[in-house]
C-alpha cells in the first residue's frame, strides 16, 4: 500500500477546533477594548465641545452658548465659512452628533432661551448601550466632564455624577 500524504479529518477537526476556542476567547476582549475606545473618544469629544462652546461664546458674545452642534461646526462636509451659523470650531464628523458609537445632545442650560445664552449642556450617550459603551459623558460650561453608568437626562445633573 503507497503512502498518502495530506491530513488526515481528524486533525484538521483538531486544528478547526483550536482555532475556534481561541477565536471564543479573543472576541470578548476585542468588544470590550472597542467599548473603551468608543468612550475615550466620547470624552476626548466632549471636551472638544466645551472648548468649541467657549470660544463661540467668546467670538459671538452677543449670541453667547449654543446648543446646535452645527452652530459650531458646519452642517455639510466641505470648506466652512466662520458665520454665526457655522462657528467652524469643530470637525464635521462631530458637528453631525454621531461620532464613534456615541450621539452628542446639546441642550439649554437652566438660563433656557434668553439671548445671549449664558450655559450650555452637551450629552454623549451611547448609540447602542452595553455594545457601542457602557458609560454616559456630560458636561456644561464648566468644561469638567462628568460619568455616569446610568442613563442621564438632558440638562445633565451637576451634582451627583464622578469627575472623569
Amino acid at each position: 500500500m503507497r503512502k498518502q500524504k495530506g491530513f488526515s479529518l481528524i486533525e484538521l477537526l483538531i486544528v478547526v477546533a483550536i482555532i475556534l476556542i481561541i477565536a471564543a476567547i479573543a472576541i470578548p476582549n476585542l468588544m470590550r477594548a472597542r467599548m473603551s475606545a468608543n468612550e475615550a473618544s466620547a470624552v476626548g469629544s466632549v471636551r472638544s465641545i466645551n472648548t468649541a462652546e467657549i470660544s463661540y461664546n467668546a467670538a459671538y458674545s452677543n449670541i453667547g452658548f449654543t446648543t446646535v452642534l452645527t452652530q459650531l461646526g458646519q452642517a455639510a462636509a466641505g470648506a466652512c465659512t466662520p458665520s454665526t451659523t457655522t462657528g467652524c470650531f469643530i470637525d464635521f464628523s462631530l458637528s453631525g452628533g454621531i461620532k464613534s458609537g456615541y450621539t452628542f445632545t446639546p441642550a439649554l442650560g437652566a438660563a433656557g432661551a434668553n439671548v445671549p445664552l449664558n450655559d450650555y449642556s452637551i450629552l454623549a450617550a451611547p448609540t447602542v448601550p452595553n455594545q457601542s459603551g457602557t458609560r454616559y459623558f456630560c458636561s456644561f460650561e464648566d468644561a469638567v466632564v462628568r460619568s455616569s453608568s446610568a442613563i442621564l437626562a438632558n440638562p445633565c445633573p451637576p451634582a451627583t455624577l464622578a469627575l472623569q
